[in-house]
């Protein structure tokens, strides 16, 4: 029925709906169900006066759903979220208006016309409509912080921005491209309206003063820092697809005997023995998408659209409607990567996908199956110039090409092999991966890297320490190769690099670690694998190349703050002292400490720690701009929180540094440096001069902490001689904890 709601007039396509996609869905089957049947109907002329009165009310009906529809794909994605529970109610009504309208019509039709009729409308009685939980989490949070904002008590910055980015999460305003979108459909909004209706004008004028003030910074986070948002993308469209596809595959499904569309891979027509959600949202089966991706394409094969990732995701759901229909059908499955010989040739084993037709079918069963089209089209594919240059490139390099081809076929069944030959062939997958370029999009596959877990956890069982080497190492050079497009890693899989963590292969292992570190999404399961206090064991070593990479490691999940709260400060920041004085490590040591800054437990540990401060006043007499600009960043973070801490940094005698840093590091620790001289000052000098210290560089004031309201900003000219000729008694080390 989806496709052919594309040729219903008025109604808009899946894809442009922006927020309750799940209730459009559901309303867009039902609406091009009735779209299709009505020039039946009216055809069919209910003459009397009350067959006239309800095509149009089904005509209203109809019109009105559309309306919906159209409503979902134009307008604000914050307004739309705001207005949720009005729109659930609207399709409800909706629902039923076209549910009362057939049910009457029904009995005014021909007999074929009607059993059609009162399909449509169990179908109807059966739709339920429900708002999405990420969209009803944006609806609350926008209730709330309008409610604030129309209240004598209004919410203060930080709050506004946290409530603002929650929404633009959940509605997936994520990239400058999806935030200029929301700005001009608000804009269109308004501009529709006009003077007419002042309450939703003054909305929309919110969210777009919101989006203006804080929607590039919220965005540029989320560029930065990457995130889970594709996986949970993913989820909502297949989500959204099976509650759509649900009823009827429950009705026609397991009742017929023909094979369903949705069962089978779009790329060979056939029935799905494994079934896999690609990043475009489409479902295919695992061996043939594997094989596509292989020849080289980055594209959807329907959809035509270039993808951010070439990994995939199981669609068990499908999976399971499959067994259940095959169970009820007494239907047979073959795995089509068991069908494929070592022998038979990339081109010809998967024709580049266009020979399929002529190949056997992979089901055995005894019904009828005469009906069903195993061609493709030739647009689902590359052209075929591209397709004649893998054959000619193919046949040319007879000796070596073929040998790589025929183990990358033995990778596909690699548990099948006996030990020995499973050992040869991991050990040679960093060759492959150099010397034949197909190969590294394909082992780049969540597919093929869970046979290489599997691998190493077979290895680590029967403790064979080689073979967990040759695992570990070729499982790090595909995981380099998958750069930002990381394939998805169970819980097993952490869990298992974790325990390698303490092995012959420690190396290795927290090699791996690092890799996938890089990615925001793995920071949570390294988390939860139990891999933290070994990291930390790791630094009282003695091996520098692991206490370099436990470190790389601290810092990238440092920077996550959900991941941050997990790390105890005063078992952290006592190890990280020694690492200040390195070249190499410092940096990351220093960023660490940022990162855990903004906690006050954090911030005590960090006073309490002796020679921690003095470490990091030091590295501003480095050479190093990025280590000076890293170092300053930290110290007035430090100092914003409590005139204690300012103290304790005036205390390492931090002032001749700050000022050389002030006229000889880059523009970034320029400014901070003279923001902390100004902070700094304005704690330890004395007041009533009559002049005030404005550094060049444009700097934004630091926030109202408790010190910066107890004394004047006045500052007089000559600051740095006034640092250097007066200093403050020394305070304590250590601060009191409140």
């Amino acid at each position: 029925m989806g496709s052919d709601a594309a040729s219903v007039a008025g109604i808009p396509s899946p894809r442009d709906i922006k927020v309750h996609r799940l209730m459009c869905m559901e309303l867009i089957k039902f609406v091009t169900g009735v779209a299709m049947l009505l020039p039946a109907i009216e055809e069919a002329r209910p003459g009397s006066n009350p067959g006239i009165q309800v095509l149009c009310q089904l005509t209203r009906a109809l019109d009105k759903a559309k309306d919906i529809l159209q409503h979902c794909s134009e307008s604000s994605k914050l307004y739309l979220a705001l207005t949720g529970n009005v729109i659930l109610s609207r399709c409800n009504k909706s629902k039923k208006m076209l549910e009362q309208s057939l049910s009457c019509v029904q009995n005014m039709v021909p007999v074929m016309l009607a059993t059609q009729i009162s399909q449509l409308v169990a179908d109807l009685g059966a739709g339920i409509f429900s708002l999405d939980p990420s969209e009803e989490e944006a609806r609350k949070v926008l209730s709330k912080l309008l409610h604030q904002y129309t209240s004598t008590t209004h919410s203060g910055e930080e709050h506004v921005f946290e409530a603002i980015q929650i929404a633009m999460r959940s509605l997936r305003i994520t990239s400058p491209k999806d935030l200029l979108i929301e700005k001009r459909s608000i804009k269109k909004q308004l501009e529709k309206i006009g003077e007419g209706d002042p309450p939703k004008r003054k909305i929309l004028l919110i969210f777009l003063s919101l989006l203006n003030k804080n929607g590039k910074s919220i965005v540029a986070e989320h560029t930065e820092n990457g995130s889970l948002e594709h996986e949970e993308s993913l989820e909502y469209e297949v989500e959204s697809r099976l509650k759509c596809n649900h009823n009827d595959a429950q009705r026609d499904i397991f009742n017929g005997s023909r094979l369903p569309d949705e069962f089978k891979c779009p790329l060979s027509s056939r029935l799905m023995f494994d079934p896999v959600v690609i990043a475009s949202g489409q479902t295919y089966e695992r061996f043939w998408i594997e094989k596509w991706f292989a020849q080289g394409n980055d594209t959807c094969p329907k959809t035509k659209r270039k993808l951010v990732h070439l990994s995939s995701t199981p669609n068990n759901s499908m999976k399971d409607l499959i067994s259940r229909w095959t169970a009820a059908h007494g239907v047979s499955v073959v795995d089509p990567s068991v069908q494929a010989t070592v022998g038979h040739s990339w081109e010809s084993s998967s024709t580049s996908i266009a020979s399929l037709s002529s190949s056997m079918m992979d089901l055995s069963i005894n019904i009828d199956f005469s009906n069903l089209s195993l061609g493709i089209s030739d647009t689902s594919f590359a052209s075929h110039a591209s397709h004649s240059k893998i054959s000619n490139d193919f046949h040319k390099g007879q000796s070596r090409e073929s040998i790589h081809e025929m183990e990358l076929e033995r990778l596909t069944r690699l548990s099948s092999l006996s030990w020995e030959s499973q050992c040869n062939l991991v050990g040679n997958i960093r060759n492959m991966l150099t010397q034949n370029g197909e190969a590294s999009n394909w082992m780049s596959s969540d597919n093929f890297i869970q046979k290489l877990f599997r691998f190493l956890k077979d290895a680590h069982k029967c403790d064979d320490q080689d073979a967990q080497l040759l695992g570990c190492q070729s499982l790090l050079a595909v995981l380099d190769e998958c750069g930002s497009s990381l394939p998805y890693l169970n819980d097993d899989a952490f869990a298992l690099l974790t325990s390698l963590l303490g092995s012959a292969v420690s190396k290795e292992a927290i090699a791996i670690f690092e890799v996938l570190s890089r990615h925001q999404n793995c920071h949570y399961k390294i988390t939860m694998s139990g891999a933290l206090p070994i990291l930390l064991e790791i630094l009282d070593a003695h091996s520098r190349e692991l206490q370099e990479a436990a470190i790389k490691i601290l810092c990238n999940l440092s920077g996550s703050s959900k991941i941050g709260s997990l790390i105890e400060p005063s078992e952290l920041v006592p190890k990280l002292v020694p690492f200040l004085e390195d070249t190499a490590l410092a940096r990351n040591c220093v960023i660490i400490l940022h990162n855990l800054c903004n906690k006050e437990d954090a911030r005590i540990a960090i006073a309490e720690t002796d020679g921690c401060i003095a470490a990091v006043v030091k590295l501003l007499e480095r050479d190093s701009r990025k280590d000076q600009e890293h170092a300053v960043d930290f110290l007035l973070s430090l100092c914003l929180q409590r005139v204690q801490y300012c103290q304790l940094v005036m205390d390492e005698g931090v002032i001749p540094e700050l000022v050389s840093v002030s006229i000889n590091g880059n523009n970034k620790a320029k400014a901070m440096a003279l923001e902390l001289l100004r902070l700094l000052k304005g704690e330890f000098s004395d007041t009533g001069e009559s002049e005030s210290y404005e550094p060049e560089v444009d700097i934004p004031k630091p926030p109202t902490t408790d010190f910066t309201q107890q004394k004047s900003r006045s500052q007089g000219t000559g600051i740095f001689g006034k640092f250097f000729s007066k200093r403050s008694s020394p305070t304590a080390k250590r601060i009191n904890r409140k």
